[in-house]
């Protein structure tokens, strides 16, 4: 193993399908850190995420877990992961209580008093049948499954998707709770760009299986910004500054470096959010203006 700050380094990391590849991606989490992994259906989080928890072969790179090389040492990276995926594993004729004696058994730091303290939080009935359980309750359940044995990383696949108002607010402030020791680290995949607002302290873009920005969420703010104003500012030239737009029938919208303000007269300055740099580069890779919906306006 090898000292490091990172709790998490995926290095020019490569997946090649008949249909799909994942081009070479790298990105790294720091111990103490919230990462979001973001990008629309289909763009390779999913696929990245079980690179990680070698579950799957990669075509080339290198990912390690705490200095941890995840193949040649995949036992001892494991015991310190803790995974939700996006859909339950969970078998509907057992329950809760069978599964924490299982996990009991593979995980030397299980915690019984912790699984049994998020099964009480969550009210999630220990003899009951998971085909009894709604979605929520699965989600829940898989959590306390993965907090309990103390994990130093927490691998979620869209976890709150599923959860009500309440639920959610409850697991975003454990996940900032997991991190507060500076030794333990999130990664975070979800379609719930407002959670990542609330915790995440980067962000990893993903687009069609390539990284398209890496970077602390207040760095976002430093290098990108959104203008609207008139059509009529738009021009040949200042088209191509920006990374995506959105035009109504006499008013935009657009996301753009802002190292190029100055090529935009008399327009609107915002600061971006993380759905903001997601959706705008979105459309800007496929090369689509979007329509603004509702009622243009320039406020």
């Amino acid at each position: 193993m090898i000292a490091t700050n990172y709790a998490l380094e995926v290095e020019n990391v490569s997946k090649n399908y008949a249909d799909f590849s994942l081009d070479n991606i790298s990105f790294h989490i720091e111990k103490g850190m919230v990462m979001g992994l973001v990008g629309e259906n289909g763009a390779g989080k999913t696929t990245i995420i079980k690179l990680i928890l070698n579950a799957m072969d990669r075509t080339s790179g290198k990912i390690n877990i705490f200095g941890m090389d995840n193949i040649d040492e995949e036992i001892e990276a494991k015991e310190r992961i803790g995974y939700v995926s996006d859909e339950d594993f969970l078998l509907v004729s057992s329950n809760i209580k069978k599964y924490a004696k299982a996990f009991a058994r593979v995980y030397k730091n299980w915690d019984q008093e912790l699984f049994e303290k998020y099964a009480r939080m969550w009210k999630l009935p220990a003899k009951k049948k998971f085909s009894e359980y709604s979605k929520g309750m699965k989600t829940k359940a898989m959590l306390a499954l993965a907090l309990a044995h103390d994990p130093d990383i927490l691998i979620l696949d869209e976890p709150t998707a599923g959860l009500d108002p309440v639920a959610r607010i409850e697991v975003l402030d454990i996940l900032r709770e997991i991190v507060a020791d500076g030794e333990r680290a999130v990664l975070f995949s979800t379609h719930i760009t407002g959670d990542l607002d609330k915790i995440a302290d980067s962000i990893t873009v993903l687009i069609d299986g390539k990284v398209t920005e890496s970077m602390a969420i207040d760095q976002i703010e430093d290098k990108y910004a959104v203008i609207s104003g008139s059509l009529s500012i738009l021009d040949s030239y200042n088209t191509k500054l920006c990374i995506g737009i959105r035009k109504g029938t006499q008013n935009f919208e657009a996301l753009i470096e802002r190292k190029n303000i100055d090529n935009f007269k008399n327009v609107n300055i915002h600061t971006p959010n993380i759905e903001n740099l997601l959706t705008f580069s979105i459309w800007g890779h496929r090369d689509e203006i979007v329509e603004l919906g509702g009622e243009d306006n320039n406020g």
